[in-house]
């Protein structure tokens, strides 16, 4: 017996409505009349380019401050501890001489070993975890200053120097492929990008070239930084220059060692320790931002299984590859022009700054000539952009042109302190130096990106090498220290004239289109593990992680496979043999039978 319509709840009556929600319902899961998928792909493309460029100002702000930091600490750290006063008064018998001497050791000496590590770290790492944990690094160096002892100061060198290659390396590599990857974002729609083959020779050039000079405008602004400490702290401590330099006789190309003769007393006052704290804790405020950037605004430079693939070669030949690398007569004969890159940096802020400027104008100046020569570092990388409409020489042959006179001027300038007369043409050669400096880190770093474009495998091997290199002429300026000025100018010059000459005969052998040789990279070998190797059909791997297509004829293959293949034929050979004599002895056989019977 059912209840009378009316005594049924209103909530449980069937509604009157429901073929109406059936029909908004079938409106919602349907397809949608407004939606345009091509319109969709086009935002989220956007999107993806925009996220490349916030990677790459991100990279290159992160290593601007880190780098400001640790140049500035530095140089506020090597003044203070050289004041003979500020050492008897603050440490007494500490040594902080010998501290400092063992703590520039660690720095310039400890990167020599770095082509024995950096690729193992950068893949097993991955690159942007190796930038973060090299700034980690970087920001305990600037924690050990607050308590300055021996077995604070020297391991964190040590430590520097081990992070410098693979930074370095780390940075190139992610620029590189930023530019890449942007590439993929604007031709989304290519056959070879969907199905992640390797990208066309030359397409990804003009982007290499915009994304490296950003970088190299971004980061030599730390030279600028780096004085703040040094301009609005030290400078009001400093003495006259007719104290600092009263006992020094002559300056630039007469001179032997740094600057001989430098009083041992700079200071005229000892700067308060808690300022120096306030500095040193703004300094590690500013080295844990630049952490901070690197982890959150930096995204991964490979998809999760190119990372995969990346690793999973074997790391006896990951350690291996960079040295079969050399085999390649471009990287060859560009090593010159990496140690130059090395040694003529090293030399602007040693050599120049203050064996010229210094010991002419007084401590008091070092900021400014740093500041001028970061300023036109900056500045004059814009130049590199003419690679979008020039050939790729003119960059590198502009700088070296331009270093090549300067290296000449300053064998014949000996100016004699102090002589503030010389302030300007000293500023002038520190903004032409500038100008030098940008055209040859940008040129080097972007030539290695065009001539590896589409190698995404080799980059880390590649960028190795050249930064290996440039600690290797780290450290040779470091030993030269107490050389010469004309000797040290004499080997500027020659390495100069020797990389030009190596850089010409690349490109002679380039044009000729000599075929240059590419190890071979051993296709990946996974562990069967999870879902993604159960099946072999089942891989993300793409066509530009496989070797080299076997470098495209049999001088490549592996003289194990013809081995095998040889010794496959001649047991396939000796079975035949065999089964032929059986088959002979079994009609022996069968006639001795026919006959008895």
């Amino acid at each position: 017996i059912l209840p009378a319509p009316h005594k049924i709840p209103s909530r449980l009556r069937p509604s009157m409505h429901f073929p109406r929600r059936v029909e908004n319902m079938e409106e919602f899961l349907g397809p949608q009349a407004e939606y345009n998928e091509e319109e969709e792909e086009r935002k989220y493309y956007r999107r993806k380019r925009f996220g490349v460029i916030k990677n790459v100002l991100a990279a290159s702000v992160g290593a601007m401050i880190m780098y400001s930091v640790y140049m500035g600490l530095l140089q506020m750290q090597l003044i203070l501890h050289y004041d003979m006063t500020y050492r008897e008064v603050k440490y007494s018998n500490l040594g902080l001489e010998d501290i400092d001497r063992k703590m520039l050791r660690g720095i310039n000496v400890t990167p020599i070993l770095g082509l024995l590590y950096t690729p193992i770290l950068i893949r097993f790492l991955g690159t942007k975890w190796m930038m973060f944990l090299a700034s980690g690094i970087y920001a305990f160096f600037v924690s050990t200053n607050y308590w300055e002892r021996y077995y604070t100061l020297v391991p964190s060198a040590v430590a520097i120097g081990v992070a410098i290659v693979p930074l370095w390396a780390s940075l190139g590599n992610y620029i590189t492929r930023m530019a890449q990857q942007y590439y993929e974002y604007v031709n989304y729609k290519e056959e070879h990008v969907q199905e992640q083959k390797k990208i066309p020779k030359g397409v990804c050039h003009k982007y290499i070239i915009i994304f490296q000079s950003i970088f190299s405008v971004i980061f030599h602004l730390s030279f600028v930084f780096a004085e703040f400490p040094m301009s609005l702290l030290l400078n009001g401590f400093i003495l006259d220059d007719s104290h600092v330099l009263f006992n020094v006789k002559s300056c630039g190309a007469k001179i032997s060692g740094v600057i001989p003769g430098l009083n041992t007393t700079v200071l005229r006052s000892l700067p308060q320790s808690m300022k120096l704290i306030i500095v040193e804790s703004v300094l590690m405020g500013f080295a844990f931002l630049s952490m901070i950037i690197f982890l959150l605004l930096c995204g991964a430079a490979y998809r999760p299984t190119e990372e995969i693939d990346l690793r999973s070669i074997g790391w006896g030949n990951i350690f291996q590859l960079p040295f079969k690398h050399l085999r390649d007569y471009r990287l060859r004969l560009l090593c010159p022009f990496f140690v130059y890159s090395g040694l003529e940096v090293l030399f602007a802020i040693t050599g120049l700054s203050l064996s010229y400027g210094v010991c002419t104008l007084g401590l008091q100046k070092l900021w400014l000539l740093i500041v001028v020569y970061g300023l036109s570092c900056s500045i004059f990388s814009f130049l590199s952009l003419c690679l979008l409409r020039l050939p790729r020489w003119v960059c590198l042959a502009a700088g070296a042109s331009v270093h090549l006179v300067l290296l000449v001027v300053l064998m014949v300038f000996s100016p004699t302190p102090p002589h503030h007369e010389y302030e300007a043409p000293l500023l002038i050669i520190s903004m032409l130096w500038g100008l030098g400096t940008a055209l040859n880190k940008t040129g080097v770093s972007t030539l290695l990106g065009i001539l590896y474009a589409e190698e995404k495998e080799r980059l880390d091997f590649v960028y190795t090498i050249y930064h290996w290199l440039q600690a290797i002429a780290i450290f040779v300026v470091y030993l030269w220290s107490e050389l010469p000025m004309r000797a040290k100018l004499a080997i500027l010059l020659a390495t100069l004239l020797l990389a030009c000459y190596c850089y010409w005969l690349m490109e002679r052998r380039l044009a000729k289109k000599v075929r240059h040789r590419l190890p071979r990279i051993p296709r990946p070998r996974h562990k069967v593990k999870g879902y993604r190797y159960l099946e072999e059909g089942n891989s993300d791997e793409s066509d530009s992680e496989r070797s080299e297509e076997d470098d495209e004829n049999e001088e490549d293959r592996e003289p194990e496979e013809q081995l095998a293949n040889e010794f496959r034929a001649e047991d396939m050979e000796a079975e035949r043999q065999d089964s032929g004599a059986q088959e002979a002895d079994s009609l022996r056989v069968r006639r001795k039978r026919a006959e008895n019977h």
